[in-house]
């Protein structure tokens, strides 16, 4: 297998790091494929349509270094631990995926340590090496229709048990009053997706949010520099109100 992590911008000075687990669609060749059918291996199941360049717009406002996974999260999802069955799941909405069905503890132990180790390593020696104050967030994006049911809401900014960074975020909703902003969703914690957040930052005391763009609005270049301004209208402003709270806290 090719390296399945990618670290950009790795001397980025910025307040933030910038995390996309779910960056590529990438199956490698050891893996058949998955026995996916061909019109499915692009879909949202196999990865996270437009959030690796909506991760690479915001690293370059942010100067921010980036990891991003460079292996679709059906062969193993970055955001899940080992253990969770859905690290390498058998159905994802519609999709049957013929390739994870029936795996032995060693095929999946071998799994997480082909794509899972290294993508922790690398986000683990980014952070580690970081003597600046550092913001951990992660970066997907979500179907605009789930199970039949439409998803009104278009960015979701995510949280575990560390609310700061999404509560700061949100009181600056107002700055982007054409955009529907909520917290946690189209997801929640309950969902198990916060495990990058945990791992990665509340381990570490790190403030963090799980941004969540819906995919529909992510289509083209244009729509994507928009996304990345309504974030950076929040975020930028959240993280200042974060640093002057803990200065003076």
């Amino acid at each position: 297998m090719t390296t399945p992590v990618e670290v950009l911008n790795e001397a980025g000075k910025g307040r933030v790091v910038l995390l996309c687990e779910h960056a590529s669609p990438r199956i490698p060749s050891e893996y058949g494929g998955l026995g996916l059918a061909e019109a499915d291996r692009l879909s949202h199941a196999v990865w996270d349509p437009g959030a690796r360049s909506l991760t690479l717009e915001l690293s370059q406002a942010l100067d921010a270094p980036v990891v991003a996974s460079t292996v679709s999260r059906l062969v193993y999802d970055c955001n899940r631990p080992p253990e969770a069955a859905s690290a390498m799941p058998v159905r994802s909405e519609q999709i049957v995926v013929p390739g994870n069905s029936g795996l032995t503890q060693t095929q999946r132990d071998a799994r997480a340590a082909a794509v899972y180790d290294p993508f922790c390593a690398a986000v683990a020696q980014v952070l580690d090496r970081r003597a600046l104050s550092t913001a951990l967030v992660t970066v997907h994006s979500f179907t605009p229709v789930y199970h039949g049911q439409p998803r009104a809401v278009e960015l979701g900014l995510l949280h575990d048990d560390d609310t700061r960074l999404a509560d700061a975020m949100l009181r600056h909703a107002d700055l982007v009053p054409h955009r529907r902003v909520e917290r946690n969703q189209p997801y929640g914690p309950e969902d198990g997706v916060t495990h990058s957040l945990k791992l990665h930052a509340l381990s570490r005391g790190l403030p963090n949010v799980m941004l969540e763009a819906r995919n529909d609005l992510l289509g083209t270049s244009e729509q994507i520099a928009a996304m990345a301004e309504d974030i950076l209208a929040l975020l930028q402003p959240a993280l200042n109100d974060i640093s002057i709270r803990e200065e003076v806290s």
